[in-house]
């Protein structure tokens, strides 16, 4: 019988980079919230957030290189957010910001 575990996939379109790096975020009401980036990729991230945003929110996130990017919250549990960026970062600059997050880790 399969378990659980080997029953969810994993459907996200990109496969994501581990990180570890503190950021900050600004929601549409205009109010900041601190960020730990866990991991990434080009399209989206997920992160320990310290505010409580919700699904549907739309949040300007802080990152190394590539500067402030718009993304939307795509769920939210216990202190952790998924989100996707509204614009799919350039791989030069994804991979710029990379080794930036990486070295400062």
């Amino acid at each position: 019988m399969p378990s659980y575990a080997m029953a969810v996939q994993d459907v996200r379109g990109a496969p994501r980079d581990e990180v570890m790096h503190g950021t900050r975020a600004v929601d549409a009401a205009g109010h900041a919230m601190k960020l730990v980036l866990v991991n990434m990729s080009a399209s989206g991230l997920m992160a320990r957030c310290e505010g409580s945003p919700k699904a549907g929110d739309s949040l300007r996130i802080q990152l190394p290189i590539v500067g402030d990017v718009d993304a939307v919250v795509r769920w939210s549990l216990g202190g952790r957010i998924g989100c996707e960026l509204r614009q799919v970062l350039p791989l030069s600059d994804y991979y710029g910001m990379l080794s930036v997050m990486i070295r400062h880790a």
